[in-house]
């Protein structure tokens, strides 16, 4: 059975469910992590590696010079000052060695950066994921860029969660020829329907300006003071939860607009299930950076949902306008408000809306129909007819 290589910046990191997925599922759970940040412990019983090298060990001042002299060699040759060197590349090397994996998945394309080099020094196929960051606000470094330009021809394959991450990548003359658009997909299984509360709206994700929760709040509190019978609960926390919470509070609806903070999975979940309207205003944030399709619309579809977001990144290559929810201009609160009156206004056509969007989940956002996709891509160059 093939054996993967995940190389990642973390081996275990809450919020990364999807990597997490791929080191647990992918190729059957046959696999071993390259990773960066140490870890105290080992929660999957992997073979696994860290690369850095701790400023610790750097205490000379021939090692600084040599530290600093690879630096400058690694920006020249591959546009990025953190490929491996030295003792810490024939430590990966020697890893490579001992676990003997088929092929390397670079989990983000800043990953991909740093490690494609020594898997081309090791002679071993390496791809990599593109999620969201890594492909739109790491774009505006004129370094970063370039490096992904001359990292494209270092890899065998590209996936993306979405095309319009890829088309970003294209904007800045990174292209690759063996690319996929493959979204990283929820447990259907585990996401599911269940008795909906008549008129409940839900919106889920950290309170940040990339998803504009103000806009949320305001445009639903001005629907509710028409509208008997709608409730809003948000689940997640951050820098703007005062500022969302104050809203509601002026407005008087601190009965109808519930803030529970961040939650665990299983209680996002159950709201999911329950729930009848997702809303999501995701937008580019100041500094560029976007989301790639977000985990949150595909499990709110799975849990039928109908979903009413943004024209932004990948969202409407899920969300189609009147089909299977509503979506709006970045930043357009007016048009937000609209589209949360008309699904208020039309609650008895909201099955129809889950029943769609239910059946889009389960053919296109399975997550195990999805990394078996990986699997084949890869195996495609692995195994070539």
């Amino acid at each position: 059975m093939t054996k993967i290589c995940i190389a990642t910046g973390s081996y275990f990191h809450p919020q990364e469910t999807q990597i997490t997925f791929h080191i647990q599922n992918l190729f059957g759970g046959n696999a071993c992590v390259l990773h960066e940040h140490d870890m105290d412990d080992d929660p999957f019983g992997l073979e696994h590696h860290s690369w850095v090298v701790p400023r610790s060990a750097r205490t000379t001042k021939y090692e600084k010079l040599v530290f600093l002299g690879s630096k400058l060699r690694s920006i020249a040759k591959h546009r990025t000052a953190r490929v491996p060197y030295g003792k810490t590349r024939d430590d990966i090397c020697a890893f490579l060695h001992d676990a003997a994996p088929d092929a390397i998945l670079a989990e983000f394309g800043n990953v991909a950066l740093r490690i494609a080099p020594v898997a081309n020094h090791f002679g071993i196929p390496v791809f990599t994921y593109f999620r969201g960051a890594d492909a739109s606000s790491q774009l505006r470094a004129p370094l970063r860029a370039a490096g992904y330009r001359r990292m494209m021809a270092r890899l065998d394959g590209v996936f993306s969660v979405s095309q319009f991450l890829l088309d970003e990548l294209a904007s800045v003359g990174a292209t690759h020829p063996n690319s996929h658009v493959v979204p990283s997909g929820v447990n259907t299984d585990l996401f599911v329907p269940s008795a909906k509360r008549e008129g409940s709206f839900l919106a889920v994700g950290r309170l940040v300006e990339k998803k504009r929760p103000d806009i949320t709040v305001k445009a639903f509190c001005m629907n509710a003071k028409d509208t008997q019978g709608i409730t809003l609960d948000v689940v997640g926390d951050g820098p703007m939860q005062e500022q969302c919470q104050s809203i509601v509070r002026d407005f008087g609806m601190t009965d109808r607009v519930t803030f529970h903070g961040a939650r665990p999975h299983d209680f996002v979940r159950e709201m999911l299930g329950t729930s009848e309207v997702f809303l999501q205003h995701s937008v580019r944030a100041k500094n560029g950076n976007t989301e790639g399709l977000p985990t949150a619309i595909q499990e709110a579809m799975s849990c039928g949902l109908t979903i009413v977001s943004t024209r932004h990144a990948g969202i409407p290559e899920a969300v189609i306008e009147g089909e299977n929810g509503h979506l709006v201009e970045e930043g357009d609160y007016d048009g937000f408000k609209a589209a949360i009156g008309t699904v208020s206004a039309n609650l008895s056509r909201l099955p129809e809306f889950a029943e769609r969007n239910r059946a889009k989940a389960l053919a296109c956002y399975d997550n195990r129909k999805l990394i078996k996709t990986v699997e084949r891509e890869i195996e495609k160059v692995l195994k070539p007819k």
